[in-house]
This record gives structure tokens, C-alpha cells and sequence, in this order.
């Protein structure tokens, strides 16, 4: 069986930010009820060049003085954790 052509380095970024896309919507998923029983909701807008995820807040976490922390000390942190390729969490508003 012969072996396949290496990928190029183009094709290997994109698989990889395909895999990293899926991995923050699942831990987008975990996280979203707990916004949600606070009448809020997040959804993820893109993912950048820089492995920074850019999310919408929704509900009840817009305007809310407490979001930012939520953001940074809660969601930036789990994605971070869970994961390593991720930089940063931005929000749109």
C-alpha cells in the first residue's frame, strides 16, 4: 500500500484549526448552561490566525457588569485549560 503525500503546511493549519474549532464548540457546550441559568447565553463567532476565540454574549451577560470577569475568569480560562492552543478570549460589543 503505498503511502500518502505529506500534507503541506497549509493544509495541516487548516486541519488544525478545524480540530481546535470543534474542541472550543464542545467546551462552549459544557459551559453554556451555566450561562444560560443566569439567562445568558455565548456563542462562538471565529477563531483567528492567532488562536484567539471570539465569542457573542447573549441575554443577560450583555450589559452586565459582571461579564468581563465571567469572560476572562471563566470562559477564557476553562478553553485555555482544556485547550493549550487557544491565546486569548474576545468578545464582541
Amino acid at each position: 500500500m503505498p503511502d500518502s503525500p505529506p500534507e503541506s503546511p497549509q493544509e495541516t493549519a487548516e486541519t488544525n484549526t478545524v480540530d481546535i474549532k470543534k474542541q472550543v464548540e464542545d467546551v462552549i457546550e459544557m459551559i453554556r448552561p451555566a450561562l444560560q441559568m443566569d439567562g445568558g447565553d455565548i456563542a462562538l463567532v471565529d477563531i483567528d490566525d492567532d488562536s484567539n476565540v471570539h465569542v457573542e454574549l447573549h441575554g443577560a451577560c450583555v450589559g452586565c457588569p459582571a461579564s468581563l470577569m465571567t469572560l476572562k475568569a471563566g470562559v477564557e480560562r476553562i478553553l485555555k485549560d482544556r485547550i493549550p492552543e487557544v491565546n486569548e478570549v474576545l468578545t464582541l460589543q
